[in-house]
């Protein structure tokens, strides 16, 4: 059995886990209407790169290590339970209303990262290969996709600054505070994350669930944790945008920047259970996209059906 400071490990990261991701959102908001930026942008650049340090924490220390076949599992199961468990949630929470940019521009190019990764994964189909490997090339082109990505999001966000009209809503806090409460509360993020995942590991070994069914799960879900918590609290503050362009640049972040620089340190072999994983985020990738264009927003039924195909594909890898 595991001992009572694992739990009170566990309990103690929820904790930081809820109030890192309050004291995030409001530092994050803050910041936004300071420099008289849309919240989406802040949640497709900051908040999403910042929520997604654990993967890309996971993955590219795997890579030099030579462990490198863990960095596309982390990232595909990371990048659907994004999609289906954290937007799912926080429609069933709170319907989400989505940007007309995240459907005609942000969306679209997670789409396109997506279909790339899937192409530069099946070498041995498209090539005639003798295995599926995505090579450091691979990983070098898909890094200078991520520079497409930044460089258009930051034109928009010299846009909107340049457009902002005189006056806007008062900041929640001063620049300085906003960014000390932003800094804080994604390490408490971070920090928290890390003590629910090696807690209820260790909880779940020592009730003699297998490793494997534990990398599968806890702790693919538990990388996770920061994009779903933030998604949530920032859905229930009104800051949808920030929610769903948390999700967005998240998952972009992790193809383009994750993987990418993850196959440049060392090519990634990819097995026939990696290639039906793919296919599997590229069709929850378009269904999730009808979702959102459909009236512009996401209903609670769909956010259940999302995350009803969420514990499905659960029940799937543990049955695999």
């Amino acid at each position: 059995m595991a001992s009572i400071l694992t739990y009170v490990f566990l309990v103690l990261g929820l904790v930081l886990l809820v109030k890192g991701a309050d004291f995030f959102v409001d530092g994050s908001s803050s910041i936004a209407q300071k420099l008289k930026v849309p919240s989406l942008i802040i949640g497709l650049t900051i908040v999403a790169f910042g929520t997604s340090s654990p993967e890309a924490a996971v993955s590219i220390i795997a890579a030099t290590n030579g462990q490198n076949s863990i960095a596309l599992g982390n990232v595909v199961g990371s990048n659907l339970f994004n999609l289906l468990a954290v937007i799912g949630i926080c429609a069933i929470i709170k319907p989400i209303q989505i940007e007309k940019s995240i459907i005609a521009k942000e969306y679209p190019f997670s789409m396109l990262a997506t279909a790339a990764l899937v192409v530069m994964s099946v070498d041995f189909y498209l090539n005639e290969g003798d295995t599926n490997l995505l090579s450091r090339s691979d990983g070098i082109l898909l890094l200078l996709f991520f520079g497409v990505f930044l460089y258009s999001v930051l034109s928009s966000a010299l846009v909107s600054i340049k457009n902002a009209p005189a006056e806007t809503v008062t900041p929640k806090y001063t620049m300085g505070k906003a960014v000390l409460f932003s800094l804080g509360g994604l390490a408490a993020i971070i920090f928290g994350g890390d003590l629910v995942v090696d807690s209820a590991t260790a909880i779940a070994l020592s009730f003699g669930i297998s490793e494997t069914l534990v990398g599968l799960t806890i702790v693919a879900v538990g990388t996770s944790l920061p994009e779903l918590v933030t998604s949530i609290v920032a859905a229930k503050k009104g800051e949808s945008d920030m929610a769903v362009g948390n999700v967005v640049g998240s998952n972009i972040f992790n193809i383009l920047f994750v993987l990418a620089a993850s196959s440049a340190i060392s090519p990634i072999g990819v097995n026939q259970e990696n290639i039906m994983d793919l296919i599997i985020l590229a069709a929850v990738t378009i269904l999730v996209y009808i979702f959102c264009i459909t009236n512009r927003k996401v209903s609670r039924a769909e956010g259940i059906i999302m995350t009803l195909l969420y514990a499905a594909y659960m029940v799937y890898i543990i049955m695999r």
